[in-house]
């Protein structure tokens, strides 16, 4: 009877850990990776290391519990099979990119994106693969601070032409001066 209970309080430990991961997580794959290779699942578990995103094979049915507690909906009929997920709680697009570049490099068939977690919502696999494609955060900052500073520039460059433009003027008028008197 003891050792039912000291089960049970473990697996309710795994789920309260598994849930507070959830809920801290900014971006989550669940993968399938049956077929995978030892060599190839170390390959891929260093890549994911080296970003700074946790990977772990999990159980669906307390995954189910950690989802639930955690107010995440959808989540359910993903859990159908080995699942391990990969989490992020800095980057929500940095699991599907490492997961989607490591699958194109080595040309993996045998790993398997089911779905993953954007900022608590659930997106199916077509969207993991969609966020794999979006630029970095560093170039979409780059992106915009570019765009926000081109009119000021564009202004900037238009003020100095007026100064530049009234040297050229003077400047005509003084030859033209010039020439009439001489």
């Amino acid at each position: 009877m003891t050792e039912n209970k000291a089960i049970r309080q473990e697996k309710e430990a795994v789920v309260s850990e598994l849930k507070e991961k959830l809920l801290a997580t900014k971006g989550a794959v669940l993968t399938n990776y049956r077929g995978l290779t030892v060599a190839m699942d170390t390959k891929m578990r260093r890549k994911l290391r080296e970003a700074g995103i946790e990977y772990r094979v999990v159980k669906n049915t307390m995954t189910r519990i950690a989802a639930k507690d955690a107010g995440i909906d959808g989540l359910e009929q993903y859990l159908e099979g080995p699942t391990a997920i990969a989490m992020s709680a800095v980057d929500p697009v940095a699991p599907a990119k490492v997961l989607s570049d490591f699958i194109r490099e080595n040309r993996l068939q045998a790993l398997e994106i089911k779905a993953g977690l954007v900022e608590g919502k659930v997106v199916d696999a077509g969207g993991v693969k969609a966020l794999a494609t979006l630029p970095s955060r560093e170039v979409l900052i780059a992106t915009l601070l570019g765009t926000m500073q081109a009119p000021i520039a564009g202004f900037v460059r238009a003020l100095n032409g007026v100064p530049s433009n009234l040297v050229y003027a003077l400047e005509a008028i003084r030859k033209q001066k010039e020439e009439a008197s001489a």
